[in-house]
């Protein structure tokens, strides 16, 4: 018997029991539903962490401040005068796993561009500040060495700031006043929106280093070092390298604890992203139980269907229909109803996941790839749990079957 019969011979069963079929079917198309909204839930939680990452820095080492025990007292994060200038040149010098740096002081200040005012935070930083930390120029431009020789009174504001203050109006060239200091707004901020933690990342404005101590700040020392790496895989030696310089640098005997912190955001975002990635698959894993469930009932209910059809399997083993033409047939009725199933369980994770995007304003992001492997492994379970059935059918005894009522 051809497989052009056989399948149409599997089609005209299963046509004759419509509901039961749909009933069957049920279980497969819930499971691959499920498994489609619940990983799309997950990809999209993991697409915003890796944003993350992509956003933090160009291989950040992030040296700050830090806490140190003075006389019995501890001192808090910040808390030390002792991180400056020199330490971001000597280790730029010295340690050549660095591709650049950029010192930073910051702290609170209030902007004002006529009638309105708006209170953020201030960076002051050296040019690199904007590779290091992967911030692009929407508008206008970035300050350069020669502002910052020059003690220059510019300024670059992130979005926030700038839509706060300017509204519809062009900021670029305009004149705001910081502390009494006019600043001229020489650029503008691609916005990166809120962080993971709920922070506006575009509420701040970036001034040239040396401007900041000493026309803002007053100080001499620093609140952070920002360091690159000159690769990702170069990260923990040079990580190392940098502590043990910085100690030198700053005489701390070996008993003595660091009055720094160094951190590699990096290295917490990509936990993270791990920590979601396998969430998201063990999720799915458990959504696809239900896949398991719907192949048993495609089992139950092809035995049933051998026990209620084992008078016309037995004609057909008589007339001379083979043990594989059988076997092939009940078989094909299995994969046929797990495809099938599979393709309306595709139709029904779609159509559930952009129904949870907008009753619930989920983020999702649906992946064909993920789609792809429901449709195998629906057709998996289909051929998995109706081997069995199929079996049972093609070893029939053909004299058996002829005296079944």
């Amino acid at each position: 018997m051809s497989f052009e019969t056989i399948f149409r011979e599997v089609f005209k069963a299963l046509a004759r029991n419509r509901l039961r079929t749909l009933l069957t079917m049920l279980g497969i198309i819930m499971g691959v539903g499920a498994f489609i909204c619940v990983v799309s839930v997950g990809n999209a939680g993991s697409s915003r962490v890796e944003e993350q990452l992509h956003n933090v820095g160009d291989n950040l080492i992030w040296v700050e401040a830090g806490s140190r025990a003075k006389s019995g007292v501890r001192v808090g994060s910040r808390g030390t005068k002792t991180l400056v200038v020199g330490d971001s040149n000597a280790v730029i010098e010295q340690i050549p796993g660095v591709r650049s740096a950029s010192p930073n002081v910051d702290g609170r200040l209030q902007v004002v561009y006529g009638n309105l005012n708006w209170g953020t935070q201030y960076r002051g930083v050296s040019p690199e500040y904007f590779d290091i930390r992967k911030w692009v120029i929407s508008a206008g431009a970035a300050f350069t060495q020669d502002d910052v020789d020059h003690n220059a009174p510019v300024c670059v504001l992130g979005n926030t700031v700038a839509s706060s203050l300017f509204e519809d109006e062009d900021p670029i060239g305009k004149t705001v006043n910081v502390k009494g200091v006019p600043f001229k707004v020489i650029g503008i901020l691609q916005a990166k929106g809120f962080s993971a933690t709920g922070q506006d990342q575009d509420d701040f404005v970036v001034i040239p280093i040396t401007t900041a101590q000493k026309r803002i700040s007053g100080v001499e020392w620093l609140d952070d070092i920002y360091f690159s790496a000159v690769s990702r895989e170069a990260i923990p030696e040079t990580t190392k390298q940098i502590i043990s310089l910085m100690r030198e640098r700053h005489h701390l005997r070996a008993s003595e604890d660091d009055d720094f912190n160094i951190r590699t955001p990096e290295e917490l975002i990509r936990a993270q992203l791990a920590t979601a990635n396998i969430f998201t698959w063990l999720v799915g894993s458990a959504a696809s139980l239900s896949l398991l469930v719907g192949g048993i009932g495609i089992m139950n209910i092809m035995l049933v269907s051998v026990t209620q059809r084992t008078r016309e399997i037995g004609i057909r083993l008589a007339v001379g229909a083979s043990e594989q033409d059988i076997q092939w047939q009940f078989l094909g009725e299995a994969i046929v109803m797990s495809l099938m199933g599979g393709a309306l369980g595709v139709l029904a994770g779609i159509g559930g996941a952009f129904l949870l995007k907008n009753a619930l304003h989920w983020d999702m992001l649906l992946s064909p790839q993920v789609m792809l492997i429901a449709g195998v492994f629906s057709a998996a379970v289909g051929i998995f749990f109706g081997y069995y059935p199929a079996q049972k059918a093609a070893r029939l005894d053909p004299i058996e079957g002829l005296r079944y009522e």
